[in-house]
């Protein structure tokens, strides 16, 4: 499994598809989203603002699964 570091509270589903170079812009997040199945803690998502935090676990079946981890509560 990926670990996704951030320094923020929470990325969006939208900016998290852009983190890992899924999508080139926060546009085709929609499109992204409409044409395959994301899960997020074993859920099919479709909103590309929900928000991942701290040990999210998303799931892009043929791409693979990714941990969302904290920097500041990784130190």
């Amino acid at each position: 499994m990926n670990e996704i570091v951030i320094d923020t509270e929470y990325v969006t589903l939208g900016q998290f598809l852009k983190m890992v170079d899924i999508i080139s812009s926060g546009g085709q997040a929609k499109w992204y989203l409409a044409e395959n199945d994301v899960f997020v803690n074993d859920e099919l998502e479709n909103r590309r603002g929900r928000k991942l935090r701290h040990e999210d676990i998303v799931e892009l079946p043929e791409v693979g699964k990714f941990i969302v981890k904290d920097a500041f509560l990784e130190e």
